[in-house]
């Protein structure tokens, strides 16, 4: 069955679809039964599937993320949702310390098959705390894993799957593209596996490397210098572990690569990205790994934030200068 979604729509979807094949699956957060989350992501789901497996929980991000790895430990398989991604922190102790370590400490004996969805990224016009980008400190932690979506066709997908991983995914959601464009989505689809990256766009000039919300911005660029340059977009999807496959092969052939993210750029995602690309590549780079992001100051005031967060020309102009060395 094919369906045109919003990315809310299709993670809506993929929420419901994982309900109804597993019992054990139930959600938990801060208004998302009764109000549908604050973004609508579990609109309905409470109504269909009850209060004890849509729970409306405290205003506490520790004792919700808590109470989950007790139900993971007892054959559960809770899905957290954070709010906000600002919101995270307070449970930040709880997923490093706990979620993390849980199968490692018990040398597999204990599954941690916890899914903690993030709304990340900014463009909405929020205060503070509302639209950071903290993925790198989780791909930073061994224990967990961490992926991004960038459209509804994953959405749907991805979420699915992490609810069906026996280890604990961090699951990002960039939530200025929740009520976006549509796209089709075949739910009687083969999908591809969750820990893969993607080519979104074939090209030959250089490489641009994305994930999450700026996926669509390279695209953008990509088709904004089509005559002039032949762009390559990738789609990491996976943030831990990295899929370096498709992006070794790309950047072996075209022999440029500019790794964009908007968060800040010092010790980001981007950094990580740059020196396995020299590593791997070193000998087919003719220009050095350019990274583009945010800048180094906490997110600002909502009056100025497309001022901070990297946009096309700013990847435009990163692309222009891998030709200059």
């Amino acid at each position: 069955m094919t369906e045109k979604m919003t990315l809310a729509k299709a993670l809506n979807a993929g929420l419901r679809q994982a309900m109804e094949d597993d019992p054990k699956v139930l959600l938990m957060g801060e208004d998302v039964g009764k109000l549908g989350g604050v973004f609508r992501i579990t609109d309905g789901l409470q109504k269909d599937f009850g209060e004890d497996r849509v729970i409306d929980s405290p205003l506490a991000e520790s004792g919700i993320v808590g109470t989950a790895v007790g139900l993971a430990m007892r054959g559960y398989r809770p899905v957290v949702e954070i709010q906000f991604d600002g919101f995270v922190y307070p449970a930040y102790d709880q997923i490093v310390s706990q979620v993390a370590k849980i199968r490692f400490r018990t040398q597999g004996r204990v599954a941690m098959p916890i899914v903690i969805r993030i709304p990340f990224g900014g463009g909405i016009g929020a205060v503070e705390h509302h639209s950071e980008s903290p993925e790198a400190q989780f791909a930073h932690t061994p224990g967990l894993k961490v992926v991004a979506c960038s459209n509804p066709v994953d959405g749907y997908w991805m979420i699915q799957q992490a609810i069906a991983s026996d280890d604990p995914v961090i699951f990002l959601e960039p939530k200025r593209q929740y009520h976006g464009a549509k796209s089709e989505v075949d739910t009687s689809a083969t999908p591809e596996p969750l820990h893969t990256s993607r080519v979104v766009r074939a090209g030959s000039d250089v490489t641009l490397l994305a994930y999450g919300p700026m996926v669509r911005t390279c695209l953008s660029a990509a088709e904004a210098v089509e005559g002039e340059r032949s762009v390559e977009v990738i789609d990491l999807r996976t943030l831990s572990p990295l899929d370096m496959g498709p992006v070794v092969e790309s950047v072996r052939r075209t022999g440029r690569a500019v790794v964009t993210h908007e968060a800040q750029v010092n010790l980001g995602m981007g950094a990580e990205l740059a020196a396995r690309i020299t590593e791997q590549c070193f000998y087919s780079l003719e220009a050095p790994v350019l990274r583009v992001g945010g800048f180094d100051t906490p997110y600002p005031a909502s009056r100025i934030e497309e001022e901070w967060l990297p946009d096309l020309d700013r990847v435009l102009d990163a692309v222009d200068r891998t030709f200059d060395f």
